[in-house]
């Protein structure tokens, strides 16, 4: 089966073993502090915490973490470019451009990075059951599971139809290589809206209401860890604070 490169660096991550609570309040500590701190120092003080604590301690591959962070990026550059233009008699760049973009852009980034750290830290079968503790409405994470295992499902299919189309000479050609990119996305698409038909009625003729009941495994909490993340966060916020001002 195909899998993600976020999902194998979870399962493989130093801090596998740690308790979802603990890296939860890490990454929720930092994605705060990238959000209310001054984006200088703060927003570059968040991002090389989140960035240290993934390729140091949790021992994240830096391949896969940087190739996390592009996506990510790419939507912040374009919302940056878009967010400093000016319509007026025609189109012009913002009095504060500059700002605007350097400010978003550094919230943006830092907050990321944070996000990434749990997604390189956490697999979603122990993130799930942390967020039913916290209480999190049960139809969000229900969603949340099943879009998880669907992902594999497109995956699967995807590299099941590229290799075809790749054995036939599919992308050969420029011209070729357009009408199977077509193709595959529409097989892909048809096949997963099938599966998930046929999942919808399985579990229907089951009679099944509630959410799929699992056993989760415990991973006990850490106090000394999470005494170090709240002085930690509290020093970056010091530090932060007191450079600005």
């Amino acid at each position: 089966m195909t899998g993600l490169a976020i999902d194998d660096a979870a399962w493989a991550s130093a801090w596998r073993r740690r308790s979802p609570g603990d890296k939860l309040l890490v990454s929720l500590g930092l994605v705060l502090s990238a959000l209310l701190l001054p984006v200088w120092p703060g927003s570059l003080l968040v991002g090389l915490a989140a960035v240290v604590l993934a390729l140091g301690p949790a021992r994240v591959p830096v391949r896969t973490f940087a190739r996390a962070v592009r996506a990510p990026l790419a939507f912040i550059v374009i919302g940056a470019l878009t967010s400093v233009v000016e319509v007026g008699d025609g189109l012009g760049w913002a009095p504060d451009a500059a700002a605007q973009a350097g400010s978003l852009v550094g919230h943006a980034v830092a907050g990321s990075a944070a996000v990434l750290l749990l997604a390189t830290t956490t697999p979603m079968s122990d993130l799930l059951p942390a967020l039913q503790r916290l209480r999190v409405p049960a139809a969000v994470v229900e969603v949340a599971g099943l879009v998880y295992r669907m992902l594999f499902v497109l995956l699967t299919s995807l590299a099941t139809i590229r290799e075809a189309q790749t054995a036939r000479m599919g992308y050969a050609t420029v011209r070729s290589s357009y009408r199977s990119s077509g193709a595959l996305a529409a097989a892909v698409l048809t096949r997963s809206w099938d599966r998930a038909r046929r999942l919808q009625d399985g579990l229907a003729g089951r009679g099944l209401e509630a959410g799929l009941r699992v056993l989760p495994e415990t991973l006990p909490a850490s106090r000394r860890f999470e005494a170090a993340t709240v002085a930690g966060l509290a020093a970056l916020a010091a530090v932060s604070l007191g450079v600005a001002s």
